[in-house]
């Protein structure tokens, strides 16, 4: 698995307008611009990235991003389950 690819592409990854709403909702973001906080998170060097499937799967601070391999669209993110 190489997240080198990941990074690359850093610049393509969106997502939709639903999609910032999910991510706000389930991770208690307020005024933030979702897309770049998330590129934050995963250029983050205590991230912790694998891929499985068709997904990247990112685990940083408490929290899950999970992007498509593909379109690189952040699908959703969510609070860690401890």
């Amino acid at each position: 698995m190489d997240k080198q690819i990941l990074f690359d592409n850093i610049g393509r990854i969106h997502t939709t307008d639903m999609g910032v709403d999910r991510i706000k909702k389930n991770l208690s973001l307020g005024k933030v611009d979702v897309v770049e906080w998330c590129k934050s998170k995963i250029m983050s060097e205590k991230a912790e990235i694998s891929k499985q499937g068709k997904n990247w799967y990112i685990c940083v601070e408490g929290c899950i991003i999970t992007v498509n391999s593909s379109s690189y669209t952040i699908i959703t993110a969510h609070k860690e389950k401890r």
